[in-house]
C-alpha cells in the first residue's frame, strides 16, 4: 500500500473559526484563547446568527454550542450539513447531555467537548479535526490529487465528487469515509478501525452507525448499491474497497 503523508497544520495557518456560544464570559474567553493561537475568530450568541456568519464567513472550523437562542446547534448543524457544508464542528455540552452529543455526532458533528473544559484541550481538538479534513497526497514522486474508478472521480484536493461529469451531493462525513477506503484500497478495514480514524473517536459504541454511512455512500459511488463493485462487505471482518 502506498504510503501517505498528511498535510499538517499550524497556528501560522490563520484559519478562521467560528464561536457559537451565548454564554458571553466563555464567548470572550474562547475568542481570546484562539486569537492568541493565531486563529481568525469571528462570534455568534444565538443559531440564526450562526447560520449566516458561517454562510458569510465560510469558516474553517465552528465550534458550537448546544444550548442557543433561537436555534439549537443541533438544528444549526443539521441545516449546514443539508447545505452540503463541509465546515469542521466541535459540539460544546453541558454534562448530562449524552443524548445530545450521539444526535450530534449523527448530525455531522465532528467530535464534542464536554463543559467545564480546558481550553487546551479544545484547542487540541480543533487542530485534530481540521488535520483530518486537510486533504491527504501520496508521497509518492508525484503526488495524487484526484482518484478515478468506474463512473467515479474524486477531487481529494477540493473535496468534490462526481459521478460522469456531474457533481454528488455528499456530507462531509460520507466524504472522509470515500477518502479513507481510497487511501486504503485493497485492504480489509474494520468497522472499529473506521470509527477510530474517519469519527475520530470511540464514544459511540454502535458499529452501526458505520454500517449506516456506509449503505448511504454505496448509493451515490455504486451502480447497483445491493451489488456493489468497489465497496465490498467482507463477512464478519469490515470493508474493502476495490477500484
Amino acid at each position: 500500500m502506498q504510503q501517505l503523508a498528511q498535510v499538517e497544520i499550524t497556528a501560522t495557518d490563520s484559519k478562521k473559526v467560528l464561536i457559537v456560544e451565548d454564554d458571553t464570559s466563555l464567548a470572550i474567553a474562547l475568542r481570546e484563547g484562539f486569537t492568541t493561537e493565531g486563529y481568525d475568530v469571528t462570534s455568534a450568541a444565538d443559531g440564526v446568527r450562526a447560520l449566516e456568519r458561517a454562510r458569510q464567513v465560510q469558516p474553517d472550523l465552528m465550534i458550537l454550542d448546544i444550548m442557543l437562542p433561537k436555534i439549537s446547534g443541533l438544528d444549526v448543524c443539521r441545516m449546514l450539513r443539508n447545505e452540503g457544508s463541509d465546515v469542521p464542528i466541535i459540539m460544546l455540552t453541558a454534562r448530562g447531555q449524552e443524548i445530545d452529543k450521539v444526535l450530534g455526532l449523527k448530525l455531522g458533528a465532528d467530535d464534542y467537548v464536554t463543559k467545564p473544559f480546558s481550553l487546551l484541550e479544545l484547542l487540541a481538538r480543533a487542530e485534530t479535526v481540521m488535520r483530518r479534513r486537510l486533504p491527504k497526497f501520496h508521497s509518492a514522486q508525484q503526488k495524487q490529487t484526484s482518484f478515478v474508478f468506474g463512473p467515479i472521480k474524486v477531487d481529494l484536493a477540493r473535496h468534490e465528487v462526481k459521478r460522469n461529469g456531474t457533481p454528488l451531493k455528499m456530507t462531509s462525513r460520507e466524504f472522509m469515509l470515500l477518502q479513507y477506503f481510497i487511501e486504503n484500497r485493497g485492504r480489509v478495514v474494520t468497522r472499529d478501525e473506521l470509527l477510530n480514524d474517519v469519527w475520530g473517536y470511540q464514544a459511540l459504541p454502535f458499529t452501526r452507525t458505520v454500517d449506516t454511512h456506509v449503505a448511504k455512500l454505496r448509493k451515490k459511488i455504486e451502480e447497483d448499491p445491493h451489488d456493489p463493485r468497489h465497496l465490498i462487505t467482507v463477512h464478519r471482518l469490515g470493508y474493502k474497497f476495490t477500484a
